[in-house]
């Protein structure tokens, strides 16, 4: 069993771990991908957000630029006097709307028109359903308003942790707007990234919660309010979804001794005042554009109340889980030995399935990050295929490496070509013909040669004889001393092994005549013998893992070393009748008769094969 010391110097497990540390940095905190997840899924969220309907009972009288142009001769450059609006939230009152609410700020009296000011408080009064903004601001608690005091006022409430002499900072309107109570927060919530994809429905300050302004509508119109302290905003469309009414064409109706406009436009509605206009820079960057109007992004969170179909995010647990599964996955498939273009192209297939499972998840209102995973699983998979390929790589070297020993490099490059390797061939029984050529005479040739030249004139000798047996599709097994053991039948078939045996040995024979007349008056007492035999052997790679040697072993191994034992004084080359009656008619056959070998109760009958008149090696 491996152990867990064999295990971790497994490359691929330290790359699986590696990506496993650098997947817990990531969602331990690191958030290095976070921007790529918000962007991925923003694009989502703007498909998803297409096929949403705006509430038609919420309703923006929009503050646009055709209005700023059309109202500056009644009321001047905007900011207007505060008599504007007085009479604006007296005209939608007459329709009994369920809710009017500002997005504009009043928090600095109009010092020039002190009546406008007195006029919007008194109407704002008289209207229960009138809502105003206020703003947390950020630094200087220390002389904020002392909540203790005017928390409840100010529709601010107290928390279990409150402190009794918390203060706030707080940018309220008006005093006398102020006291009526019906204020929210309208702070802008932003991501890691900046952008906005949720509003707050509290604010914690000190353990009191200052309630935001759609929270505080929703909670008057009855609506239910999640225990969260934010929303995962479920977007309606791209900008300027909602219904709007430019501000001067509903001042301007309400105004008319005959309005022109329905009479029941606003009944039963939430108006929302506030501006799209950009030159009042009340634009927002959020998920669906980085020139959003702030006054949609209240109608949203208020209809997301209404409708209680704010988005949900999953558990955290979700995305690390995913990519975890994703690369235990693609480690199972590089262990399998599966090839990494196959592996890439399931991966190619998840990635779409990844996006249709988060998509489909945000159909049903849960935000699934998943991009994240993918991105780790991509990387994972690169670099697992990277060593995939430099493992391939050093094995196909290995392979030709070993393979070169014994095979013609022709045959080793289509083995190579096919994958084979010596892990894949495996050991098996084949019938197989095995061929042993022994040296004559190699006493007398030492005795007149010195111990270098003797290896020079073998290393010669041997060369020549390996082409030789390359040439007719041979495996060369090993070399015995000064003997040559080769063979036909594996580890590529061969179904006319005995005749390329015999004529290898045939050709042996002229080798060795020409290597005789290179050595000059010391050949004429080199020989050789050469013994054939075909029949059943195991072959394959046998030896420890840093040698590996292809060979066979058998009775048909051994019988063809004895048979070449046999030719001395009888014939060059003896083969047996096994090896003869697979030649056919390829060769004339000078029968010697029957020899007792060792290991062999029954005689073995021997054949000295001879060329056919009108042929010649092949």
């Amino acid at each position: 069993m491996p152990t867990w010391r064999t295990l971790s110097a497994d490359p691929l497990i330290r790359l699986t771990l590696a990506t496993l540390l650098l997947l817990a940095i990531e969602f331990g905190g690191a958030g290095l991908l976070s921007t790529l997840e918000y962007r991925y899924g923003d694009l989502l969220l703007r498909r998803h957000a297409a096929q949403q309907q705006p509430d038609p009972d919420i309703v923006i009288v929009d503050i646009d630029e055709r209005s700023l142009d059309q109202m500056a001769p009644l009321a001047g450059r905007y900011p207007w006097p505060r008599a504007i609006f007085a009479e604006l939230i007296e005209g939608m009152a007459r329709q009994r709307p369920a809710a009017i609410v500002f997005d504009i700020l009043f928090s600095d009296a109009d010092v020039a028109n002190p009546d406008g000011d007195a006029w919007l408080t008194e109407v704002a009064r008289q209207q229960g359903n009138v809502y105003f903004p206020l703003l947390r601001l950020a630094g200087g608690d220390a002389q904020g308003v002392p909540l203790a005091q005017y928390g409840a006022l100010l529709g601010i409430e107290r928390g279990p942790q409150a402190r009794d002499d918390a203060r706030v900072a707080l940018l309220l309107p008006l005093p006398a707007l102020a006291e009526t109570g019906r204020l929210g927060a309208i702070n802008y919530t932003e991501d890691a990234d900046g952008i906005g994809r949720r509003y707050h429905l509290y604010l914690d300050a000190q353990g009191w919660h200052i309630p935001s302004l759609p929270a505080r509508v929703a909670r008057d119109l009855g609506y239910a309010l999640p225990p969260a302290p934010d929303l995962l905003l479920n977007w309606r469309g791209p900008a300027l979804s909602y219904t709007r009414i430019p501000l001067f064409d509903l001042y301007d109706d309400l105004a008319r001794s005959r309005p022109q406009r329905p009479a029941d436009e606003l009944t039963g509605k939430i108006v929302i005042i506030g501006s799209t206009a950009a030159g009042l820079h009340d634009l927002r960057s959020t998920a669906m554009g980085s020139l959003y109007p702030a006054v949609e992004i209240i109608a949203t969170a208020l209809d997301n109340l209404k409708h209680g179909d704010a988005l949900r995010p999953v558990p955290t647990f979700v995305a690390p889980l995913a990519a975890s599964l994703l690369l235990g996955a693609l480690f199972l498939a590089f262990r399998r030995h599966i090839n990494p273009l196959r592996i890439g192209l399931g991966l190619l297939v998840a990635t779409p399935l990844f996006a249709a499972v988060q998509y489909g998840a945000l159909q049903l209102r849960w935000v699934v990050p998943l991009f994240t995973p993918l991105v780790f699983g991509w990387l994972y998979y690169f670099a697992a295929a990277l060593y995939a390929w430099l493992r391939e790589r050093r094995e196909r070297e290995r392979s030709v490496q070993i393979f070169s020993r014994f095979l013609d490099p022709r045959v080793v490059q289509n083995l190579v070509a096919q994958g084979e390797s010596a892990l894949t061939l495996k050991s098996q029984s084949r019938q197989i013909t095995v061929l042993f050529s022994d040296i004559r005479g190699f006493t007398t040739l030492s005795e007149q040669h010195s111990a270098e030249e003797i290896v020079d004139l073998l290393n010669d000798y041997f060369s020549r004889q390996v082409q030789v047996i390359f040439q007719h599709n041979g495996t060369m097994d090993k070399f015995i001393g000064d003997a040559i053991m080769a063979f036909w039948g594996a580890p590529v078939d061969d179904p006319n092994q005995a005749v390329n045996a015999v004529n290898a040995a045939l050709a042996m024979c002229d080798t060795l005549e020409t290597f005789r007349r290179h050595l000059g008056p010391s050949g004429e007492h080199f020989d050789v013998g050469i013994g054939i035999h075909t029949g059943p052997a195991v072959v394959g790679f046998i030896g420890s893992a840093n040698r590996l040697d292809y060979t066979a072993i058998g009775d048909t191994v051994n019988l063809a070393s004895r048979i070449e034992g046999q030719t001395k004084g009888v014939a060059r080359v003896l083969v047996s009748a096994d090896t003869r009656a697979l030649c056919g008619d390829a060769f004339d056959f000078v029968d010697h008769g029957s020899y007792k070998v060792k290991g062999r109760t029954q005689e073995v009958r021997l054949y000295e094969p001879c060329r056919k008149a009108d042929a010649s090696d092949k």
